[in-house]
């Protein structure tokens, strides 16, 4: 992250004023919580500006690893924000399971509906996500869902970019400002093939696997059948470049079902399960 000069700090500056007096403006908020870099800014800078009028909503289920909701209740507990946990049923949906180009619609549908109705019982006026202005930019089904279901993004209203949220998250301090990219574990399921219980155990206990024993900061294990394709951040491929680390990784991954197992040479990048339709023309 590069030294800022001033008329980008004044740029900066002037973002987060926007986001505060949009929030400012909705009285009450639902935020759409996960704990990951986006919602947890969001959810800092709401209650800054609304106090208890905010609470934090997270929606639980095995399509998220467990993990990741309990540093959301430690980043909701250190804030001071109430948060609730609720458990979302995407995948009892045959829509959902069958694992289409529109599964993040599904899935977002279903988990914003169960937020709405905390936001009701709870005389909350709105709800809102981390969604940010570089989100425009690629295939997100999930925003659709949003947007029919009156969701608001303030981030992206105010065109807040990935780089300025991690800027301000580092500037307010909050111990995600470098935290990894992450999504739900059925995006490593390529579209076509069903999303079950099994493949999503196995998909993070893989993941589990790296970053705790590798110490890999930014991983995707991609679920093709019987094959576990494992992309690292470009700068993180070098840790495999072991025989005795190669060997580890494919033995354990073959204890939790996987037959072959194989390093993508290109490294991770967001949304690679979108190559295929791009490539066919569907997106």
């Amino acid at each position: 992250m590069h030294y800022m000069d001033k008329r980008e700090q004044a740029e900066l500056d002037s973002k987060l004023r926007a986001l505060k007096d949009v929030l400012l403006g909705l009285g009450s908020a639902a935020v759409a919580f996960s704990g990951g870099v986006d919602s947890t800014l969001l959810l800092k800078v709401a209650h800054d500006v609304l106090g208890d009028n905010v609470i934090a909503v997270t929606a639980s289920s095995p399509v998220s690893p467990g993990w990741e909701l309990e540093q959301a209740s430690l980043l909701a507990k250190k804030m001071g924000v109430r948060h609730i946990v609720i458990q979302s049923k995407e995948l009892g949906m045959e829509e959902f399971q069958r694992n289409d180009k529109n599964r993040c619609y599904y899935c977002k549908k279903e988990r914003f509906k169960g937020i709405w109705e905390i936001a009701k019982s709870n005389g909350v006026a709105h709800v809102i996500d981390g969604s940010n202005y570089d989100d425009l930019g690629d295939y997100r089904p999930g925003m659709e869902a949003a947007k029919e279901l009156g969701v608001l993004s303030p981030m992206m209203e105010v065109k807040m970019t990935k780089s300025d949220v991690r800027r301000l998250s580092r500037m307010l301090a909050l111990p995600t400002w470098d935290k990894p990219a992450y999504a739900c574990l059925a995006s490593r399921i390529p579209y076509g093939q069903a999303i079950d219980i099994q493949k999503l155990n196995m998909i993070e206990k893989a993941e589990e696997l790296l970053m705790n024993k590798l110490g890999i900061r930014q991983v995707r294990v991609r679920h093709h059948g019987d094959t576990a394709r494992i992309e690292v951040g470009s700068d993180e491929r070098d840790k495999f470049f072991n025989t005795e680390i190669m060997d580890y990784v494919a033995r354990e991954l073959k204890k939790l079902g996987f037959t072959y197992v194989a390093l993508d040479l290109s490294g991770y990048r967001p949304g690679s399960m979108n190559e295929s339709l791009k490539l066919k023309g569907e997106i």
